[in-house]
């Protein structure tokens, strides 16, 4: 694990050569001023000002390096709170596709990434007013089984068809893939525009309400009917944006709210089945292994950090919205998450600006939970990314028993978290997906892992490794 400590020191070095021109001028100045020259201290005013600047950059720097979450960061009561099963995304506009283009569902048969390589792996980029810059879309190849206009409007229409084309889709999309179902707009003719902020919300990984005028909360996450009668209202009434995660039926005007009333009313008198997290076959749309962002392990240990007291908790992104600053391995971030302490006080909500990996991205839909380190005095906390994408499913697990059999780990299976907490409590590192109980390093442990395995119901296979 980095110190957040080093990190500083090489971002104060490497911003002092920098801005090593104001030391310089600081120095020079204070020297002719004392000497009598009367533009002395205009040039020593200069230098002393970006001198001061030096320890400011970089530890503005470090702090985007190392995003520690500390009590500054804590959401206040008095801004509002959201509810534990809440997820609002706030993604970049997309292109509407042409006019009179129908707006109907469209499968995600299969997926492969073609193309993803921006300049500059570990620096931050920012483009004024450019929330999707190309650089940092990766393009991906997809074959979508478009649904008839019949089949999404009870109109007659277009049929159904298939087509394979390339797509940019933002990195805060992703999980729309993975999910299996996008919303797009089509002519029946082949040409296809895909709507990726709706396509998350009707994929899943946006949660979606509507509050009636009666004042009853009606949820609509993953009832794909109504969000596109939904989405198609949306589209045909000014003021009505489907960004956030509620539609409030009493703030819009008479007309328009009595044209949302009559779907709501459906939707609660019969209910729609929910779709399923993901479709069929997501092994076939599945980017992760395709996409930049860390490998899912159970994690490094600091041995001093582990005696302390240090420890692992949980938390579960809220709210993610996009920013015009990206890093090579995913979007840079502003978002909301709720801390669960393991001390029996209160969770809590903190606001803070990361770097998100795509890979994690792109199972978004699956989970929006997180791994935090926490420092051993209890008040900072640190998105641990490899722990993280491990819990998330974007790696797959295996046990290898001291005997050599492979026990596999499902993804996202309930063994992972204490898995991880066991390990970080003896502070054995290991930041692979592969617990190898064969080794040295193990053998304190690898009693109490497999007995955790066996609770769980894992079965080691006949393969050996």
């Amino acid at each position: 694990m980095r110190s957040h400590i080093g990190v500083f020191v090489g971002n104060l070095v490497f911003t002092g050569l920098c801005l090593s021109t104001g030391p310089i001028f600081l120095v020079l100045g204070g020297a002719a001023w004392h000497d009598g020259a009367s533009w002395g201290w205009a040039v020593s005013a200069c230098g002393a000002a970006v001198t001061v600047m030096i320890p400011v950059l970089a530890l503005r720097s470090t702090r985007a390096e190392f995003p520690r979450i500390t009590g500054g960061d804590r959401v206040r009561a008095e801004s509002g709170s959201y509810g534990d099963d809440t997820f609002v995304m706030w993604a970049p506009r997309a292109e509407q596709g042409p006019v009179g283009a129908r707006l109907v569902r469209a499968d995600v048969l299969e997926a492969s990434s073609v193309r993803y390589d921006p300049d500059g792996e570990a620096t931050f980029t920012t483009y004024v007013g450019d929330y999707a810059p190309a650089e940092f879309t990766p393009l991906v190849r997809l074959r979508l089984r478009v649904h008839a206009a019949e089949e999404a409007e009870g109109a007659v229409g277009f049929s159904g068809f298939e087509i394979t084309d390339e797509w940019r889709v933002p990195a805060l999309c992703l999980s729309a893939i993975t999910a299996g179902r996008l919303a797009v707009r089509t002519d029946g003719l082949g040409k296809v525009t895909v709507l990726w902020p709706l396509s998350t919300l009707l994929a899943g990984t946006r949660t979606c309400r509507l509050i009636d005028l009666d004042g009853r909360l009606i949820d609509v996450t993953r009832r794909t009917g109504h969000l596109l009668e939904q989405m198609r209202l949306s589209s045909a009434v000014d003021g009505v944006e489907m960004a956030g995660d509620t539609i409030d039926l009493r703030r819009l005007d008479a007309e328009t709210a009595a044209r949302f009333r009559r779907p709501a009313d459906r939707a609660r008198a019969f209910p729609e089945d929910r779709a399923p997290v993901t479709e069929p076959g997501e092994e076939a749309r599945l980017l992760t292994a395709q996409l930049p962002g860390e490998e899912g392990g159970f994690g490094s240990v600091g041995r001093r950090w582990s005696r302390r007291g240090g420890h692992l908790v949980r938390a579960r992104f809220l709210e993610m919205r996009g920013t015009t600053t990206f890093q090579y391995h995913g979007p840079v971030l502003d978002t909301v998450l709720r801390v669960q302490p393991v001390d029996g006080t209160p969770p809590f909500d903190a606001a803070r600006r990361l770097t998100v990996p795509m890979n994690y991205l792109a199972v978004l839909h699956h989970t929006r939970e997180a791994v935090l380190r926490v420092s051993p005095n209890g008040r900072a906390f640190v998105v641990d990314w490899n722990r993280t994408n491990l819990l998330a499913g974007v790696s797959t697990a295996k046990v290898i028993a001291p005997d050599g059999r492979e026990i596999p780990v499902p993804r996202r299976s309930d063994a992972l978290w204490p898995l991880m907490n066991l390990l970080a409590s003896h502070a054995v590192s290991n930041p692979t997906a592969v617990l190898d109980l064969r080794k040295q390093r193990m053998r304190a442990v690898a009693g109490a892992v497999m007995e955790m395995v066996r609770d769980r119901g894992l079965a080691p296979t006949d393969h050996r490794a």
